[in-house]
């Protein structure tokens, strides 16, 4: 027998009715959409190649990042062979033919199982081989390639972040392969600008000024005749009008851009100038904001951007508040850009543009023509196959159908998930699929009524006696969908979303639509009151 609950027959068709609702959306045109009330302005975003857009491809400089890593164990060496007193001919990175180590070649051979200590205590994945009086120390494979990985996941969540700020919506941002990175902008025609920004490494680092060495003044253009020291390094800093300042900057780092919580463009009240506000965490920042203040008062300070002098004022005080004002020759729009790419974080190694592609709209619209009739003729000859095979039943199973596709599309909308080229073959795919348990269901009321058994009863047994086979399909079709969406990437994982979604959602319409239908029309159409669901 089946039990008709009035419960579930409220609660299908509300969720029928929702899942109409919210689907309509994203199949009206523009005009009608934009008549629509604020909360139902919401459709199922468009991937690349539906939409259109741009496609880019950058590389992460992990050579650079590794050659950061290097330097600064060379830095912290350096410093610990003073303290030990250890006297040393040479200490560099030198390249190889495999790559770049750190040579030290000492003046005597005895202090070699010191400096081995020192360097093993400075980093310990370093390997380090000792031949007399010459030290040559490597970064493991094992930890450059965890340096690497780090690398790429941090430029990720950078170029993630930057990207939000621009206000594009939607973006893919993917790995690929150990040190690229895949960008997808959906509706952004132009990526010039947007490539601009995600090329800027934007380092920010604070330096002493060398107080022996002179800044030099030149055109810009110009290669003037700069001295040169241990230690020190001229970076330009643009002075306007094609004037170029090089200031002679201590390459060692005495605060990095880490510790920067926010970077905003402001206006100077009392020179109406733009300028840069910058704020540091009330830990660590606040502390080394206030400890290079003081002992650097009175004396010129380097504020570094991508090898660029920023600004390199005076310290007129002690900053004890964790803040600090940037002001130079900025346009507007330079302190505007300045402050974004603050905001949005430090990328840990440049990034270089390698491939870049454009997908037209044209494509887009004939991507989604071909989708289009792909899924409406499934659903046709579907439907079709149902009302044949099954009459009355098969086009219950049908409206069932339309139910699923709606509900499918609402969810895609809540989610805010993108709609790809393979999400939509897995809508064709759903609709494929979708029946399967109907037609178990089907068949077995066919056997129960070949013998004879009362059609109430047997549309009873019908669903009781598939219901396993049909949870134990649907589950693994489930199970295949998760792992590609963990495993999956780009367009392989906006086919596992909508195939996991269609299928959850065909159980429900299996369970809950056709068979409510099914009740009602037997109900109906047979004098039993017992029937029920």
């Amino acid at each position: 027998m089946i039990i008709l609950s009035k419960t579930r027959v409220w609660l299908t068709s509300i969720i029928c009715f929702l899942s109409i609702v919210f689907a309509i959306p994203s199949f009206v045109d523009q005009t009608t959409f934009n008549k629509l009330p604020s909360w139902l302005q919401h459709s199922v975003s468009l991937g690349l190649e539906l939409r259109g857009g741009s496609h880019i491809q950058l590389e992460v400089g992990i050579d650079e990042v590794i050659k950061e890593l290097q330097e600064g164990i060379v830095d912290s060496a350096r410093k610990e062979l003073r303290k030990k007193n250890i006297q040393y001919n040479r200490l560099t990175v030198q390249k190889h033919t495999d790559g770049s180590r750190i040579l030290i070649s000492l003046k005597n051979a005895s202090d070699a199982s010191d400096v081995k200590k020192i360097l093993s205590k400075v980093e310990k994945e370093l390997d380090i081989k000792v031949d007399g009086s010459n030290i040559t120390a490597t970064i493991s494979k094992k930890f450059t390639d965890a340096t690497a990985k780090k690398a790429v996941n941090e430029s990720i969540e950078v170029i993630r972040h930057r990207i939000d700020e621009t206000g594009t919506k939607e973006p893919m941002i993917q790995p690929q392969g150990s040190n690229c990175i895949v960008v997808q902008l959906p509706g952004i025609e132009d990526p010039a600008e947007v490539k601009r920004l995600l090329g800027k490494t934007a380092i920010l680092t604070f330096h002493a000024v060398d107080e022996d060495l002179e800044n030099v003044m030149a055109r810009e253009g110009e290669k003037p005749d700069l001295q040169s020291k241990a230690g020190v390094v001229y970076m330009p800093e643009s002075k306007g009008e094609g004037l170029i300042n090089w200031v002679p900057i201590r390459k060692q780092i005495s605060m990095t851009g880490k510790h920067l919580i926010d970077a905003q463009m402001n206006i100077d009240p009392q020179t109406g100038a733009p300028g840069v506000s910058l704020k540091f965490d009330s830990g660590e920042g606040t502390k080394k904001l206030a400890e290079l203040s003081a002992k650097y008062l009175h004396k010129q300070f380097a504020i570094v951007l991508d090898d660029k002098v920023l600004i390199a004022p005076v310290f007129q005080s002690v900053l004890n508040q964790g803040s600090a004002q940037v002001t130079g020759h900025f346009t507007m729009k330079e302190a505007q850009e300045i402050a974004l790419l603050l905001r949005a974080g430090s990328l840990p190694a440049p990034l270089t543009v390698i491939e870049e592609r454009n997908v037209g709209p044209s494509l887009g619209a004939d991507s989604i023509s071909a989708g289009a009739t792909a899924t409406i003729v499934a659903f046709v000859l579907v439907a079709l196959f149902m009302i044949l095979s099954y009459g009355r039943f098969g086009a219950f199973s049908c409206v069932s159908l339309v139910i699923n596709v709606m509900a499918l599309f609402a969810c895609l909308t809540l989610l805010g998930a993108t709609l790809t080229l393979p999400g939509i073959a897995g809508i064709a795919l759903t609709i494929g699929t979708a029946v399967d348990a109907n037609v178990l269901i089907y068949e077995r009321m066919r056997e129960e009524m070949r013998l004879g058994v009362k059609p109430s009863v047997a549309i009873a047994q019908g669903y009781k006696m598939a219901i396993g086979t049909i949870l134990d399909s649907n589950f693994t079709t489930l199970i295949g969908a998760l792992f590609l969406y963990e495993f999956g990437s780009g367009p392989i994982k906006g086919f596992s979303v909508t195939l996991f979604l269609g299928t959850v959602i065909s159980l429900f319409t299996t369970f809950f639509v056709t068979k409510s239908l099914v009740a009602l029309w037997l109900r109906k159409h047979q004098n039993d009151k017992e029937i029920v669901i």
